[in-house]
């Protein structure tokens, strides 16, 4: 279980950057680092992030003792903690999850998520969580905790996020990914709703059918499509949900 240690930074051009860094300097399991202000933030797919003072942005190291090829669960834990976060200063339990690792609320993007695996045993996962302020223009609808009620901090939503994601590690590594892939599920799409996934240049469309164990999204066809030749369900191992 990662004892978190965070390191507050009132500018840095990327979190992710610093934590990377940090790593191979041998920084130890559970350094956070943390920016008032981002540079050069930048999201999946090397997408830049809006990174104004007001918001988190905060980048976890983690080294859990486990294979490699589970470390890409991590991105739902995060996700978990960051929905619990939201619901410690929003009330209601308006925090829903977007596939791969997107927390939303009433329908827009209020954090991303992002986990890139820098050793065989080690990952650093970021988060941007819009605070006080949402991007003017984005591709998708896109929301902030003050503008949907919440009176709030920062460091207020870090610490729900740090107990939360404490928790939640402690969990996975114990009892595997199935209890946390069940609790993503909770707040997820309803099975059967219509999802939208972008894949390189492609859009394809189908039916929300869960997740498969390793967490790759499942699609159930949908009119045109998304039925494998033997009938199986469709597997989404990387690609961005635009509509669900």
């Amino acid at each position: 279980m990662p004892r978190f240690v965070v390191q507050h930074h009132a500018v840095l051009a990327s979190t992710m950057d610093a934590a990377r860094a940090g790593a191979r300097d041998g920084a130890p399991d559970g350094t956070v680092v943390v920016a008032g202000r981002q540079t050069r933030g930048r999201g999946r797919h090397g997408r830049d992030w809006f990174s104004p003072v007001g918001n988190l942005y905060a980048s976890i190291l983690l080294r859990p003792e486990l294979p490699p090829s589970r470390l890409s669960e991590l991105g739902f834990i995060v996700a978990l903690a960051a929905a619990e976060a939201v619901d410690a200063v929003l009330p209601g339990g308006r925090a829903r999850l977007k596939w791969p690792n997107d927390v939303m609320v009433d329908g827009a993007k209020v954090a991303g998520i992002l986990v890139e695996i820098i050793e065989d045993s080690a990952a650093v996962i970021g988060i941007g969580l819009n605070v006080a302020r949402a991007p003017e223009r984005a591709a998708y609808p896109v929301a902030c905790l003050r503008d949907a009620g919440a009176t709030t901090s920062p460091q207020a939503v870090l610490t729900h996020l740090l107990a939360a994601l404490e928790q939640h590690v402690a969990h996975w590594a114990e009892h595997g990914f199935a209890p946390s892939r069940a609790a993503w599920l909770a707040r997820g799409p309803a099975p059967g709703d219509v999802v939208r996934v972008r894949i390189g240049t492609r859009i394809d469309t189908g039916r929300f059918a869960g997740l498969d164990a390793d967490g790759a999204l499942l699609l159930a066809e949908d009119g045109a499509l998304l039925l494998a030749e033997d009938g199986a369900l469709r597997r989404v191992i990387v690609g961005d949900v635009v509509a669900a």
